[in-house]
């Protein structure tokens, strides 16, 4: 089994980040990820990677401070965790998990908390995989999301989701609107550029709201603040392909005919 590496202020100028490592169009964002790290490393975030070129990866931090939407007073929130391709059913995620798990024990943490879908949500974690790993859902929303948290402390307080994820009002009531952050590479590129094409192209009203700030992210109105599209006031989709041109019609019109 390769080894971990875990990237900091002063190795991440040349260590990549796993996602868009050579997609020239997202450069940009690429390169406004690696900003964003750096400046979230002086609160003690951890980017722990396989020392490989591949997508095997674990993101999580105090979830105090956090870009989500949660309050979770003494927990470790986890972000991004993604093991991909061949190097799946390889033991991978078990092991960037508990070395997530020891870190929170010797933080003296209650716990870890993290956010998924009820159902696999593009670009969030694997709510059926972590309840087998022995997390345990804390609280849901009306748009399927789940909150999650493994407890070191049995009798420590459960993770909630802040009021704002709760609002009726959460996103115009025609056209597109679009929630994102540059805690991933592709949003920057695809939510500004794809998607506003995309938009125009159909004639829909579309409205970007970039969360560029933790105090924009922790009160959100949608748990995935690395991007949420809404349609007509409705949540469609964590799927950043939804800004394309060949996937917007399919994936709106799959969505809606659910509902």
């Amino acid at each position: 089994m390769e080894n971990f590496i875990t990237l900091d202020a002063e190795n991440i100028d040349k260590e990549h980040i796993c996602c868009a490592i050579s997609d020239k169009k997202c450069i940009d964002g690429y390169q406004q990820k690696k900003e964003w790290l750096k400046k979230e490393f002086d609160n003690g975030y951890v980017f722990r990677r396989l020392d490989a070129r591949a997508k095997v990866f674990m993101e999580y931090g105090a979830a105090e401070k956090t870009w989500s939407p949660v309050s979770a007073p003494n927990y470790l929130f986890i972000n991004c965790f993604w093991v991909s391709g061949q190097y799946k059913g390889k033991g991978y995620g078990k092991k960037l998990l508990q070395l997530a798990i020891d870190d929170a024990k010797q933080q003296g943490k209650d716990g870890l908390v993290t956010i998924a879908g009820q159902k696999k949500f593009h670009f969030m974690n694997d709510a059926k995989w972590l309840i087998k790993q022995g997390f345990e859902i804390t609280e849901t929303t009306t748009d399927n999301f789940s909150l999650l948290a493994y407890k070191i402390k049995p009798d420590a307080a459960a993770p909630k989701f802040n009021s704002s994820v709760h609002t009726s009002e959460k996103a115009g009531k025609k056209g597109i609107t679009v929630y994102y952050s540059n805690r991933c590479p592709f949003t920057e590129y695809h939510v500004n550029i794809s998607l506003a094409k995309t938009a125009q192209k159909r004639k829909l009203p579309l409205q970007i709201v970039k969360l560029d700030t933790i105090e924009k992210a922790q009160s959100a109105p949608t748990p995935a603040t690395i991007f949420s599209l809404f349609y007509d006031g409705k949540y469609v989709t964590t799927d950043l392909s939804v800004c394309m041109d060949s996937r917007f019609d399919k994936i709106v019109e799959k969505h809606m005919s659910c509902n």
